[in-house]
């Protein structure tokens, strides 16, 4: 036979994958550490109200105590109080009417039939009348500087000269209007109703609002307000050790902190800040690493989903870094808890939990109120992995974010409660970035979708998805071979309840059992369970040949499964559910008929592998289990016992679990639980004495 040759890509895989795990842990390490901020970090972390535990504090330089943001907000809102608007005066308009108003005046005298010897001297009267309203001022009202009334102050320039009036010291054209005709006098009722129509018609504000030279002063003084409010001098102290901070102690403490970090992000060495986060974040990792190497060792083998874990990790701390950088006005709207609930569907609870706490305990290095940051998230995260422990309905997805939710809030209100001392002075929308951040949260779940196919891990999601008997390739084997479907699943009950007790995936089992016989499609009429009349197929053929169609449906059932796109997970299962035991049957027929000649025992042997997990070491006992229950003739509590006993202790014999994390008193326990289910299959009734 040709020796097939091997790719040299995959011969170096093979030699180095061992190590690509290490250099995958470094790069985690310098991508996390690449985007930190790299100046010394502030040592103290402080709350309003707390107990201030470190020694006395003494002031190491002089520094200026910043205003909070409320006091802030108030100098700004005094000084633009302060600011009068800013109104311009339009000399030029006088002239602007002039011109027009005398020659309408000739038109509408003429048009009106008014006498010729009059006209000059009303002409005159009346337009030095308008232009004494004019010299006086016509003003724009404007409804927002009418704050406490009609009348307010405002600043006039004219010819760029400011001088503060009252807006009852001007007209108004409706004030303009009434003087006017108050004061114009004449005896002729139609000259008169003539002109002040005219007058009217040409009464407009010269007095105008400014509002581009009244938003740049108001800038100005918000420009030269001053953001501190006293000094703190070198030498002097800022807070005695087991004094509380009250509000002027928190604001010296947040000014001292804000100044140290301005200052050490010149003075500082960010070479040697950079050894530090690389110090602790590879520290951190390598303890990963080191859990996965002694609690979880298919992890740690597995390339893929240590890949998974570290990316997982490091998407979340970059992430952080990034919104550090971005100054976001919140942290919490990050939605750490996506790391516990992808960890924990697609691998445990206890990995969850671990890794979630890595990864919180290296952003408290980053993040202000560092424990405050912790409590939250490590409560919130926890309460993400027991909300969907057992994940079997879609709705415990929305679910798990409402009781996040919840686990937030509660954190939240405590928190205030203990810093403020009152409900009343709790500010509700600080809360607002932890509803964003579990909004967001829910993302998680597309992302399980997409890592399960680049990283072939298969979530118990998934699994779910592939029990229920309606999916295709299940109907198919329902419709082509009836006597298969029946048998896996009875021996589906069997190993689900088996593992169910002595501790292990149940959904997984629940998978593995109901595709372990799918290759029996291609040939179900060779198979006892498919059977329905007295001849079968096999007594044309030799003995040799029925067995390689037997032990073919394992090759046909990887075969199809991989087809499929099914996990290697559930494939695990046809390849060892009958380890590397003999087809015993034409075996046993090929000696008692032809003892004279040579017998190769591999080709009456399955390939194998052996079971390597409680999982597929559970399945086999079922299925072999199950199908030997079928030739009991008349099945009773006895011959059901004694089956069960013989079939388990037959398969320790020929090592078939050496592989297997199972012990003897899970063996008990299955052999137990097999007898229970069979008898109540068989309406046996069941002595319990017997099956101990």
């Amino acid at each position: 036979m040709a020796k097939i040759k091997k790719s040299p890509h995959r011969v170096l895989y093979r030699k180095y994958s061992s190590n690509i795990k290490y250099v995958t842990m470094v790069l985690s390490v310098f991508l996390i550490t690449a985007f930190l901020p790299k100046q010394p970090r502030f040592r103290y972390e402080f709350e309003k109200g707390i107990i201030w535990k470190n020694k006395d504090l003494v002031a190491p330089f002089s520094f200026a105590i910043l205003k909070t943001t409320p006091q802030i907000t108030i100098d700004k809102n005094d000084a633009l109080n302060n600011i009068l608007p800013i109104y311009t005066f339009n000399t030029g308009m006088v002239k602007e009417v002039e011109d027009v108003y005398l020659n309408e005046f000739d038109v509408k005298w003429r048009s009106s039939g008014l006498p010729e010897n009059e006209k000059a001297g009303y002409k005159k009267y009346s337009f030095n009348l308008l232009k004494l309203v004019y010299d006086k001022g016509i003003i724009a009202l404007n409804v927002k500087h009418q704050k406490q009334g009609k009348i307010y102050d405002f600043s006039l320039v004219e010819n760029n000269v400011s001088k503060t009036l009252s807006s009852g010291d001007v007209f108004t054209v409706q004030s303009a209007l009434e003087y006017y005709g108050n004061t114009f006098k004449s005896v002729n009722l139609k000259i008169r109703e003539t002109i002040l129509n005219l007058v009217e018609d040409h009464l407009q504000a010269n007095i105008v609002f400014n509002e581009k030279i009244t938003a740049m002063v108001q800038q100005n003084a918000v420009n030269s307000l001053s953001t501190t409010r006293g000094m703190v001098q070198k030498g002097e102290l800022i807070i005695a050790k087991n004094s509380v901070i009250d509000d002027e102690i928190y604001q010296k403490l947040q000014s001292f902190k804000e100044i140290y970090e301005a200052q050490t992000k010149t003075i500082g060495d960010s070479k040697l800040v950079y050894f530090g986060q690389i110090l602790l974040v590879g520290f951190i990792v390598s303890l990963l690493m080191v859990f996965l190497k002694l609690f979880r060792k298919d992890i740690f083998a597995d390339n893929r989903q240590l890949t998974l874990i570290l990316l997982v990790t490091t998407t979340m701390l970059v992430s952080l870094t990034w919104a550090i950088k971005l100054n976001l006005p919140s942290l919490y709207y990050i939605p750490f808890c996506i790391v516990p609930i992808v960890i924990r569907i697609l691998f445990d609870t206890r990995l969850a939990l671990y890794l979630h706490l890595l990864v919180i305990l290296i952003a408290g290095f980053f993040v202000p109120n560092s424990f405050e940051f912790v409590f939250f998230q490590t409560t919130a995260g926890m309460v993400a992995i027991y909300s969907i422990r057992n994940l079997v309905k879609r709705e415990q997805l929305l679910l798990s974010a409402l009781f996040i939710l919840s686990a937030y809030f509660i954190s939240f209100v405590g928190i205030a409660l203990l810093r403020e001392g009152s409900i009343t002075a709790i500010e509700w929308s600080n809360f607002v970035p932890f509803i964003i951040s579990v909004l967001l949260s829910l993302l998680a779940y597309p992302l399980i979708y997409a890592f399960e196919r680049v990283f072939g891990i298969t979530s118990d999601i998934a699994l779910i998805e592939l029990t229920n008997t309606n999916n295709k390739l299940l109907r198919e084997l329902a419709f082509k071979a009836p006597g298969t479907f029946q048998h896996s699943l009875q021996v589906a009950n069997l190993a689900e309840a088996a593992i169910f007790k002595i501790g292990g995936n149940s959904l997984l089992v629940r998978a593995g059992a109901l595709y372990h016989d799918i290759g029996k499609i291609e040939n179900p009429q060779y198979f006892i369970e498919n059977q329905n009349t007295a001849v079968s197929p096999h007594d044309k053929l030799p003995y040799e040949q029925s067995a390689q169609i037997i032990i073919k449906h394992v090759h046909k059932g990887i075969e199809i499964t991989r087809r499929h796109q099914l996990p290697e997970s559930v494939v695990d299962f046809i390849r060892t559910h009958h380890g590397n035991t003999r087809v015993d049957y034409f075996y046993q027929s090929f000696l008692k008929n032809s003892p004279e000649k040579f017998v190769d025992e591999n080709i009456f042997r399955y390939p194998g592998p052996i079971p390597f997990s409680k999982e597929t070491g559970v399945l086999m006992l079922a299925d072999s289990v199950e199908a030997a229950s079928r030739s009991l003739k008349n099945p009773d509590a006895q011959s059901i016992n004694a089956l069960v006993e013989r079939i388990i202790n037959y398969k320790l014999e020929q090592d078939q679990l050496d592989n297997c994390d199972i012990t003897l008193k899970d063996i008990e326990t299955i052999k137990l639980i097999f007898k229970t289910m069979l008898m109540s299959i068989y309406h046996v009734r069941i002595d319990y004495h017997q099956t101990l």
